[in-house]
């Protein structure tokens, strides 16, 4: 079953992808596997994914040891004193939004002589409800987070409102598209219900839970 679910949200973004005449090697599938067992995530890598993204920090230190063949991202808000449990453990942090939290990303990466690849996340529909640094604050953060040595900036983030007009989409896209370039490579946008939505305004990295696990309990 997991299997032919996958494989129906592949020819899904196959065909938006033949219709906006995008690149299909350049949109990839991060299955967020927030309260899916460790059992059903190993069976990812034979469908055809190896991308996982995990929203909290206890469930991804509990998961870990348990999960092969999955190239892990922390996709969830982050805490700044849980940065120690994610540094050098996951290859992308999306939700890098207040200086304070790219400075102990940094300090640990130092320490553990890498360099962290995060994504700046944008609360494009400025809801009070969600994380993220506000649209007219990104240009600070990024210049802020390139002063870093020990940290990248890949791109950006960003959880959209809830049948969100496209026009927030094209204006997340817009604010990636002025930074794009060089490492600055990734729109990570796009969640199981907006994520061809997504896709047709330029995300390259879609964030994909319930549609291939079904409903969270």
């Amino acid at each position: 079953m997991l299997k032919e679910k996958i494989a129906e949200i592949k020819r899904s973004i196959d065909d938006v992808c033949a219709e906006c005449g995008i690149e299909r090697s350049g949109v990839k599938i991060l299955a967020a596997t927030k309260t899916v067992e460790p059992s059903r995530i190993n069976l990812l890598p034979d469908c055809g994914i190896t991308l996982a993204g995990e929203n909290r920090v206890s469930e991804f230190v509990e998961k870990r040891d348990f999960v092969k063949g999955i190239d892990w991202h922390f996709i969830g808000a982050l805490q700044t004193n849980k940065v120690k449990h994610v540094v050098g453990k996951v290859s992308l942090i999306h939700s890098v939004d207040r200086e304070s939290l790219a400075d102990e990303i940094d300090r640990l990466s130092k320490k553990a002589a890498i360099v962290s690849d995060v994504l700046i996340e944008v609360n494009v529909g400025e809801e009070a409800s969600k994380s993220g640094v506000l649209p007219e604050g990104l240009d600070k953060l990024c210049d802020y987070c390139a002063q870093k040595s020990n940290m990248r900036v890949r791109g950006l983030m960003s959880v959209l409102p809830k049948d969100a007009d496209e026009r927030l989409y094209e204006k997340l896209y817009n604010l990636y598209a002025v930074r794009r370039g060089g490492a600055f490579d990734t729109l990570s946008a796009g969640m199981s219900g907006d994520y061809i939505t997504a896709i047709r305004h330029g995300a390259n990295l879609v964030r994909l839970g319930s549609i291939i696990f079904g409903q969270r309990t």
